[in-house]
């Protein structure tokens, strides 16, 4: 599994999640004010600098219900609210159209390209705050100077990750069946023909090479190195928590609920508010997710370590002064 993996998943997520929120602010006729401030907050969240610096560090994939918690405080870190059927719906069309750009990439190092994609049409979302501009091409540049240099192999491990990542979702996305590619079950269903990658050759070719006597005896050497390889595959339990460092920078936040003289408003995901409430219903109990509540004091030197991390989280003095008092902002956590 690739280490090198978790910056890629998040910022692609979050493209697809700003996408589709961008859409239904429109499509519910959301004031321009509102909706451009809804897009503003959430994409300077989103690309707070010291979380991007721990965001690129080298470090395993979260659990699917950690990231789901982290876009759950991502989509309500402004004013905005939704409920838990429009926030599922939500996140199976973010991580279903990521997969399915993951699986039309034709060589590995094009995860790269859909990312940068991604970052471009951010800043198409970005409206008067060039504060905000400047965080997300900062972004870009971490994203090119870690990433520009990575082999063919280090790519393809880090698609490995990502497949393994979405293998269990299969989620059926009406625009996907209505264009045929994808499925009843959900499954997509990929080309078989067209251009291979440049730099690479058609597949089919078969070569023949020398015939040479191949060595079945297994030193002593060998016997001890296959003992430690086997020895070192075996899971440890204690090596690592399940619920990892970004979850807790974002799952231990307080979100205030919104008041004064600009409420909060809530969007809609579905075309009306029955379709809303019979898809809440009907919903299969595994495949809804809950916010998990985030237990830091148990260990003193963990809670010192996240203290430390979450207290260099900063709001600028212009983002305080564009906010108005009923803003419902997601809390940055300098203000413990």
């Amino acid at each position: 599994m690739s280490m090198r993996t978790l910056p890629l998943l998040f910022l692609n997520l979050g493209g697809e999640m700003l996408y589709i929120l961008d859409q239904r602010l429109r499509a519910q006729n959301i004031p321009g004010d509102k909706a451009r401030k809804v897009m503003n907050d959430i994409i300077s969240t989103m690309f707070n600098q010291k979380f991007m610096d721990e965001l690129f560090k080298p470090q395993e994939l979260y659990s699917k219900k950690a990231l789901r918690t982290v876009y759950d405080r991502l989509a309500h870190a402004s004013i905005m609210r939704l409920n838990q059927a429009s926030m599922d719906k939500l996140y199976d069309l973010m991580t279903m159209a990521f997969k399915y750009q993951v699986l039309l990439c034709p060589r590995p190092k094009d995860v790269l390209l859909v990312t940068l994609n991604h970052l471009d049409a951010i800043k198409g979302l970005i409206q008067d705050s060039p504060t905000i501009l400047h965080q997300v091409d900062k972004t870009f540049r971490q994203l090119t100077d870690i990433y520009g240099g990575l082999s063919a192999g280090e790519f393809q491990l880090i698609r490995q990750t990502l497949l393994i990542f979405f293998q269990d979702l299969h989620i059926r996305v009406s625009i996907f069946l209505k264009d045929k590619v994808q499925n009843s079950s959900g499954r997509f269903v990929l080309p078989v023909s067209g251009p291979v990658p440049w730099g690479t050759e058609v597949p089919g070719l078969i070569r023949y090479s020398v015939n040479r006597p191949v060595e079945t005896h297994m030193s002593a050497a060998s016997k001890n190195l296959a003992s430690q390889t086997q020895e070192s595959i075996v899971p440890n339990p204690l090596a690592k928590e399940e619920l990892n460092l970004l979850a807790r920078l974002i799952g231990g936040m307080e979100i205030q609920k919104p008041s004064g003289p600009e409420p909060g408003f809530r969007l809609n995901l579905f075309t009306t508010d029955e379709e809303e409430e019979q898809a809440a219903l009907t919903r299969p109990e595994q495949l809804s997710y809950e916010v998990i509540n985030i237990q830091a004091t148990q260990d003193q030197q963990t809670n010192q370590e996240l203290v430390r991390i979450m207290g260099e989280f900063e709001i600028t003095d212009q983002s305080r002064q564009s906010s108005s008092k009923g803003d419902d902002w997601l809390a940055m956590m300098d203000e413990l």
